[in-house]
């Protein structure tokens, strides 16, 4: 089955030309799956990265990744994912370190690995020296621990909610409910010996004492449970009306449902009303003229 990835061309003679130009820095060359995969030392990283984007033509830094692996010394490996757009060629390159050694930072040969370089210090608490901007960029203010640590709990260690009587986001120590409970794996329909909870509250079962959900049935007690409801009086039969009696309407409503439709009275045919009289149209009345307007007299003292 061809990889859903996108075709990478293969780069003939790359394993020479890394031993050839890094040298004692290079610690191993892995080809496998079709991916060239180097681990070099870490104090070397930063000499390492400008000798491949100058020499090999890797000119792009794509991502920057954590690995742990709680049992090794170094428990941490930092992935560097490199791209040569003109030879269309990947290289993954590889550094060992642990919690309190720090690794070369990269920002000088590529800017865009400040905030990559702090994705892996918050996830998994890698120092990196000369980053300009060492911080914690996923997770909050005050956070304790690096999540993507192994051994990191996965309630973590503190909990925020909104509490209403502060009227405010809090954090508070991670309090849980109930301690995990250790499940037997057993199918409760098979029946367990200890009382499951619930069914002490159950009462007249007739299980045992102890029991818990009753056993399922053997396949001779189904077949002889069918034989049972086999011999059973079959349901009555479901009433039906097919007659005009059997309505239940009465004597009267029977009588005029048996005889034929051309017996039955014909329904009266309402006269249709008569159409009423126009009504005569008012005479039109002429508006009487108003009064003219009498002049005002002018007051006194004013002008004239």
């Amino acid at each position: 089955m061809a990889s859903p990835a996108p075709l990478v061309a293969p780069r003939e003679g790359v394993g020479a030309a890394l031993v050839k130009l890094l040298g004692d820095d290079l610690v191993e060359h892995v080809f496998a799956v079709g991916e060239d995969s180097i681990t070099v030392r870490r104090e070397a990283i930063a000499g390492v990265m400008i000798s491949l984007r100058d020499n090999l033509d890797y000119q792009q830094l794509m991502e920057i990744a954590g690995v742990d692996y709680p049992d090794r010394v170094e428990r941490f490996e930092v992935v560097y994912h490199l791209l040569s757009v003109t030879k269309n060629h990947r290289l993954r390159v590889r550094v060992c370190t642990d919690e309190a050694t720090p690794v070369p930072s990269i920002v000088p040969v590529w800017p865009v690995a400040g905030w990559l370089e702090r994705e892996v210090f918050d996830m998994y608490g890698v120092l990196f020296a000369g980053n300009p901007d060492l911080r914690r960029i996923l997770t909050d203010y005050g956070f304790q621990g690096h999540p993507q640590r192994k051994d990191f709990p996965l309630t973590g260690y503190i909990e925020l909610r909104y509490s209403e009587e502060d009227k405010r986001v809090v954090y508070e120590p991670v309090k849980l409910a109930q301690d995990f409970r250790s499940f037997d794996f057993l199918s409760p329909w098979e029946g367990a010996d200890y009382v499951l909870p619930g069914d002490e509250k159950a009462g007249g079962t007739g299980e045992a004492a102890g029991k818990g959900a009753p056993s399922s049935m053997t396949a001779q007690q189904v077949k002889v449970a069918d034989d049972k409801a086999e011999k059973k009086a079959p349901p009555p039969t479901p009433k039906t009306t097919e007659k005009p009696e059997q309505t239940g309407a009465g004597k009267a409503a029977n009588k005029a449902a048996a005889k034929p439709i051309a017996e039955k009275a014909p329904a009266k045919v309402k006269a249709p009303a008569k159409p009423k009289a126009a009504a005569k149209p008012k005479a039109a009345v002429a508006p009487k003229p108003k009064a003219p307007a009498k002049p005002r007299k002018p007051k006194a003292g004013g002008d004239a």
